[in-house]
């Protein structure tokens, strides 16, 4: 899946966050190293989103709109 990211310059690097993902972000000193540090943080999240929706009566379906 793609996910847009938000990037932006920093005093340290760079700060970056997936809007898609509420609470998803990052940081890097170079933008090569905030995009691969964003991209395992969205990994992680999913990881996380999953097993908790695996584990209690709440269901995911899509919505067409």
């Amino acid at each position: 899946m793609k996910y847009p990211v938000t990037l932006r310059k920093t005093e340290e690097g760079y700060s970056v966050s997936c809007t898609g993902l509420p609470g998803c972000w990052s940081q890097g000193a170079t933008e090569e190293e905030a995009l691969a540090n964003i991209r395992s943080a969205i990994e992680e999240y999913l990881t996380v989103r999953a097993e908790l929706l695996t584990d209690s009566e709440t269901r995911q379906v899509e919505v067409a709109v």
